[in-house]
């Protein structure tokens, strides 16, 4: 799934080579040992005997210098690809539509990109360089052992395959305990994102002890998956030692019959023992290592789903809008459910034109501007813009020419100024100056310490709910488009500050199509035509006026949320 051809490749070239440089030293320490031994049992070479300790010396602290470099260099690959891959994984979200994140909870896709990927760098740093220096010192010493005594070399080895067998077993295990630690690791990662999301609300309904009880759950649950892997893993570790043991008993009772027919000299068996004992600890190792890649296999099994995801379409027709809207009988439900949230929804706004749309709760109202969006395409139906299909027109053209104010107000952790330029990035300073005088912000943004360069924190935390909004309304003013969809818009804002805004707004709503989902009776009467959705229906259609001699619904939400607002205006 992931190529080395990247820049970083010649650094994985190089470890591995001080790898292979590693392994021969390994294989010249176990060749050497028959030498010395000779030199030491020997009593005409004690004159020689100070070129061993040298030996060792500098065999030694060649071998620190390359397990210190491959270390270094399998390390840097590693955090080059995991940084590699974060940005691959980001870049791929942002593209995605918003069916992926309605089915992905925002814990899951951050443990994902946190937690897998950090995973993996472990994996690629330890796991990898092992596997090359492992597997290049078992060649070099299976090659001196065969070099000594072939026979013997049968003898030991005939536990190999029971090892290897051992390690494909254990592995399949580690394979599916690996993948349920990655979900309840998602599951902590979920209930800590939700935990500070809605800390507001938890401490609102004091329920801390309760939320700390669902987190201590998620907690116990990973903990014992967890520590399952770990037993997986020990077990494995556990077989090879044990068949290791039974290998090299087999070499000592083999040997040491040759030693008594003197068919070999004790030098050549210890060399042998010494060669054995060394080729077996990369094997124990590979166990490990075989362990490691099962659990690499499922974090890129979770990563390859969000890269493989489909992501909104980039082509289509090229199209400058224009500002008309049609609705041709539009239906409409979110993936994986069944109810409908709009039914058969048709009308037309014209350009220039502005429409409003009320009802309660729930009824549909801010389904129909993410379809204006294309967020989301109808399940049945149509909806056109300039009489083209929004599943055929790019849609780069198209969200360029729509603002967006919602009452869900998104900021970004960045000072005010980069919050409004998110609207249009090449604007001057008094393009800039002027949005947020049209939004009603201006004052009290150059009131703050460091005015337009003042960071606002995560989702601006250090503004009030209504200088969020404003700065949203700056942002969607600065853009200048087309058609303007309003939903709430002015809901976190207070009388004064809301009447202000309201005549920029109406004076910004002229020759622009716009969609308002009212909140307030001055909005409303603004508007062309009126639309009362009910239940995902449009139950009546009309101005104002119209609505309110004809009775129903507009009239009822009229009473119960407008009546005492045209009072206190009164």
């Amino acid at each position: 799934m992931y190529c080395l051809a990247k820049p970083f490749m010649w650094l994985f070239v190089m470890a591995v080579c001080f790898s292979a440089a590693l392994s021969g030293i390994n294989g010249l320490i176990a060749w050497g040992v028959k030498p010395a031994l000779d030199l030491l049992l020997d009593k005409r070479s004690h004159t020689l005997l100070f070129l061993i300790p040298i030996g060792v010396m500098v065999l030694f602290l060649f071998r620190g210098l390359f397990v210190y470099l491959t270390s270094y260099l399998m390390n840097s690959v590693g955090a080059k690809i995991a940084v590699d891959v974060r940005y691959a994984l980001y870049s791929k979200l942002v593209n995605l539509p918003l069916s992926f994140f309605s089915k992905n909870p925002t814990g899951t896709i951050m443990s994902r990109m946190l937690n897998d990927v950090g995973l993996m760098q472990n994996v690629f740093a330890g796991t990898v360089k092992d596997f090359v220096v492992e597997g290049c010192t078992a060649i070099v010493l299976l090659g001196v052992a065969f070099y000594r005594r072939w026979d013997l070399a049968v003898i030991a080895f005939i536990v190999i395959p029971l090892m290897l067998f051992s390690i494909a077993y254990i592995g399949k295990i580690m394979k599916k305990v690996s993948a349920k630690t990655r979900v309840l690791i998602s599951d902590v990662t979920v209930e800590l994102q939700e935990t500070l999301q809605g800390i507001k609300v938890i401490k609102s309904f004091l329920v801390e002890e309760k939320m700390k009880e669902r987190f201590q759950r998620a907690l116990q649950a990973h903990y014992k998956n967890n520590m399952k892997e770990v037993r997986v893993d020990e077990s494995s570790r556990f077989l090879t030692e044990a068949l290791g043991g039974v290998g090299i008993a087999g070499i000592l009772i083999y040997g040491g019959s040759l030693i008594i027919t003197e068919s070999i000299d004790i030098s050549t068996l210890v060399s042998f023992v010494v060669a054995i004992i060394l080729v077996y600890t990369p094997f124990k190792r590979l166990s490990k290592i075989h362990n490691g890649f099962q659990q690499i296999r499922t974090v890129f099994e979770k990563i390859k789903e969000v890269l493989l995801s489909e992501t909104e379409r980039t082509e289509g027709i090229m199209h400058k809008v224009k500002g008309e809207i049609s609705f041709e009988s539009v239906y409409f439900k979110y993936p994986d459910t069944d109810e409908f949230v709009l039914q058969n929804i048709n009308f037309q706004v014209k350009k220039g034109e502005i429409v409003a749309l009320v009802g309660y709760s729930g009824a549909g109202k801010s389904t129909i501007v993410d379809l204006v969006c294309a967020f989301w395409y109808p399940t049945n139906g149509r909806i056109l813009i300039d009489q083209i299909d929004t599943r055929e027109i790019n849609l780069q053209t198209l969200r360029e020419e729509i603002g967006v104010v919602s009452q869900d107000v998104i900021l970004f952790d960045d000072t005010i100024k980069a919050n409004i330029l998110i609207g249009k990035a090449d604007a001057t300073m008094d393009e800039m100056i002027n949005a947020a005088k049209s939004a009603n912000a201006h004052e009290f943004i150059i009131s703050l310490p460091k005015g337009y360069d003042t960071m606002i924190g995560e989702h601006g935390a250090r503004l009030s709910g209504g200088q969020k909004q404003r700065i949203t309304l700056a942002r969607a003013i600065l853009k200048n488009p087309k058609i303007l969809l309003l939903d709430e818009a002015t809901s976190s804002l207070d009388m004064e500050s809301e009447q202000k805004v309201q005549q920029a707004l109406e004076s910004f709503m002229k020759n622009r199509t716009t969609i308002v989902i009212a909140h307030r009776l001055s909005t409303v009467q603004i508007a062309h035509r009126i639309l009362v959705i009910n239940n995902g229906i449009i139950e009546q259609s009309g101005t104002h006026d119209e609505l309110i001699k004809k009775g129903g619904l507009y009239n009822e939400l009229y009473n119960k949320q407008f009546i005492s607002e045209k009072e206190s205006n009164d």
